[in-house]
């Protein structure tokens, strides 16, 4: 037999639905519970292994108030609620679930959350067994603040495994480098690892790009053409951005995750693909849910085992760590002997915001490099504007121009003076090009960036 389940549900027709479908599948049920006071009675004398809750539940308390006491119990749940308002899934995301089932839903996708949350959760108790190493290293991710050990721990964990990962941080935390790290350390290393910006595909091509298309399935289509997913079979595919895609791609990536399937523009026949996903946001994809520009189900499929980053401010004991090794990257490139920073220098680093975080950094480290006179860099020019945080001067508001203008100085400031292109302030503004400029134009911004 497999887990003993409590369900936490008022609605008796609700609960009785999933008590069948439950108990159809092989699980034990211990009981329906319409309250949280009659959830921890049953609890205490039936001692289930996985709780289904509800959030709004008869009485005071909500479910909500009881997932943290389970949190303390170390029982693990899955919440099955129709509310998917922002404050609720925020809430709710305090509470750190294993699933997130929204009503009504289909008995197989009911089963198929179960089983991925158990996954989840095994691979928790897994992790906690072994003893962390102090100081870890991955190649490529530098620094040894205890945030960004969490992370390395969190990619040793969840590397070996075929799960999904949701990589979640500011824009130039090191998302793309994090989801390369978990496709090295996987069985799938020898494979490819296939990157998607997400944001830089056209609408109107997506379907195309991802799944590809064959020859004559529309106007241009001349010639057959293996899509994204195709191209990453028996390796991983590092979706990045993934909150810009349109829902309507949002249902076929869903079924290629469920399905283990894909299906070519203009064919006729299913193709199985055995690719590890990989999504990164620096959205949240809560509020997205909230506002329906993201599905829930998607949501959850993505977040079976999230890695959140942290930004730079977060982590400024590895600012001098990560400033000595773009120091030594960038000085071997150029062929100049630059070998130290000063220690006001350094400090320099240390009391600046990174509002651009590590990309910032390794932007303003380049062209220190290049401007240096002599062996040792000993000074930076920061942007004095978002040298520190900004604290709101005495009854002075800044007008919509204004803070626009700042706005997009603080995104060229980070992109290191770039406008287009990948990593430029077109891209962290999420605009085009020529509307950057555009507005650069009318704010009198200068134009000499690169």
């Amino acid at each position: 037999m497999k887990e003993k389940i409590l369900i936490v549900e008022d609605e008796f027709i609700v609960a009785n639905d999933l008590k069948i479908m439950l108990m159809k599948a092989g699980y034990q049920i211990t009981g329906i519970a319409s309250s949280v006071v009659q959830a921890r009675k049953s609890i205490a004398e039936k001692k289930p292994d996985w709780i289904l809750l509800d959030i709004m539940l008869k009485g005071d308390l909500t479910g909500i108030d009881l997932a943290w006491e389970l949190r303390e119990k170390k029982l693990p749940f899955l919440y099955i609620s129709a509310n998917t308002n922002q404050s609720t899934l925020e809430a709710v995301k305090e509470t750190q679930p294993y699933g997130f089932m929204v009503k009504p839903f289909r008995e197989r996708d009911l089963i198929v959350m179960l089983d991925i949350a158990k996954y989840r959760f095994d691979i928790e108790q897994n992790a906690e067994i072994q003893e962390p190493e102090t100081h870890q290293q991955i190649e490529g991710i530098i620094g040894k603040s205890p945030l960004l050990q969490d992370v390395i721990e969190k990619i040793r964990v969840v590397a070996p495994t075929d799960t999904s990962v949701l990589i979640v941080g500011e824009s130039g935390t090191g998302k793309e480098k994090v989801a390369h790290s978990v496709h090295k350390l996987s069985d799938r290393k020898n494979s490819p690892i296939v990157i998607v910006n997400c944001a830089a595909l056209p609408h109107s091509l997506i379907e195309s790009e991802l799944f590809g298309h064959e020859k004559g399935s529309f106007t241009g289509a001349n010639v057959l053409r293996i899509g994204k997913f195709e191209q990453a079979n028996g390796g991983t595919i590092f979706l990045d951005e993934i909150g810009e895609l349109p829902l309507d791609s949002q249902v076929k990536l869903l079924r290629v995750l469920q399905e283990k399937e894909i299906e070519r523009l203009g064919g006729n026949k299913t193709i199985k693909v055995n690719v590890r996903i990989v999504a990164a946001t620096n959205r949240s994809l809560e509020k997205e849910v909230a506002e329906g520009r993201f599905r829930l189900d998607l949501y959850y499929r993505l977040n079976v085992f999230p890695i959140e980053l942290p930004s730079l401010k977060e982590r400024k004991e590895d600012i001098e760590l990560l400033s000595n090794f773009f120091l030594n990257k960038y000085a071997a490139a150029s062929r100049r002997n630059i070998t130290s920073i000063s220690k006001n220098a350094l400090e320099q680093l240390s009391n600046y915001n990174w509002p651009g975080n590590i990309r910032e950094l390794e932007h303003l480290i380049e062209r220190s490099v290049l401007m240096a006179k002599t062996t040792e860099i000993d000074h930076f020019d920061l942007p004095k504007t978002i040298e520190k945080p900004s604290e709101e001067s005495q009854g002075e508001i800044k007008s919509m121009e204004e803070m626009e203008r700042d706005h997009i100085l603080n995104a060229l400031y980070s992109s290191g003076g770039k406008v287009s292109g990948l990593g430029g302030a077109a891209e962290l503004l999420k605009i085009q090009p020529q509307t950057l400029y555009s507005k650069m134009k009318k704010l009198g911004i200068d134009k000499g960036y690169k």
